[in-house]
């Protein structure tokens, strides 16, 4: 088995999409999984009755990211069932799009609120038992958006270029207690988001990759498994681009 055996992830939004891809890969190194969701519960259960098939121990865990008590609550439930938390997945995140001039206050705050604030909330939370144990991975679920902007999204956005100074700044704070902190900035990738796209708006997205088609959600799970790994353990806060060269 693998250096990663034993150890404990918590990865939310791991219902379906990036976040069972990630889960499922991470299981692969012999991770135990802590699956959240917000609203998606057969998908999480489905989800974990998939990873408990790989022979580790999985939960499923219902929390809104974006409130500090529900997330207080599901640390406390995952801390409690496993001991502990080793690896955090930060990739539980919302769209609620529209030009600036149309976007209501209570669109920009529940992105804002889901992406970024439930990324603050979820790290601040499991930080506790990193630097108890002085090692850690905080893997963050950023967007080629917030490298490049996009119209119509100011709001996703602002919450993604957010992540990425999140990211710096935390890395630095905990680089001496052996926990890293990056963030992977996923391009197009063949999610539900993405496939409800039609086929024009497909076609304009093409023209801005280089590599001329739409990630997989594998392409971002390896790169979530070797952030996790040992082989990983001098790289930190980074921004990392799986986009097919969309960044560039």
């Amino acid at each position: 088995m693998t250096e990663l055996k034993g150890k404990v992830a918590l990865v939310t939004g791991a219902a379906k999409g990036i976040g069972k891809a990630a889960a499922a890969k991470l299981a692969e190194e012999g991770v135990n999984i802590a699956v959240n969701y917000n609203s998606s519960k057969q998908e999480a259960e489905e989800t974990v009755k998939y990873l408990k098939d790989l022979g580790i121990d999985s939960i499923s865990c219902q929390a809104d990211v974006g409130n500090l008590d529900q997330v207080t609550k599901m640390v406390d439930v995952v801390t409690d069932h496993f001991g502990q938390i080793d690896i955090l997945v930060n990739n539980a995140g919302i769209i609620d799009d529209g030009l600036l001039l149309r976007m209501s206050d209570e669109a920009w705050a529940r992105v804002i609120n889901t992406n970024l604030n439930g990324t603050f909330y979820c790290s601040r939370a499991v930080l506790r038992t990193m630097v108890r144990s002085r090692w850690g991975r905080i893997i963050n679920i950023g967007s080629v958006v917030g490298l490049r902007g996009n119209i119509g999204q100011t709001n996703y956005t602002a919450s993604k270029a957010a992540i990425n100074g999140f990211t710096f700044a935390l890395a630095k704070e905990v680089a001496t207690r052996n926990i890293t902190v990056n963030t992977i900035t996923p391009g197009y990738i063949h999610t539900d988001t993405v496939d409800v796209l039609s086929d024009k708006q497909k076609d304009t997205i093409m023209t801005w990759i280089p590599m001329a088609r739409f990630g997989e959600v594998d392409d971002i799970a390896h790169m979530v498994a070797y952030l996790a790994s040992e082989k990983a353990k001098y790289i930190t806060g980074q921004i990392i681009s799986v986009d097919g060269g969309m960044a560039i």
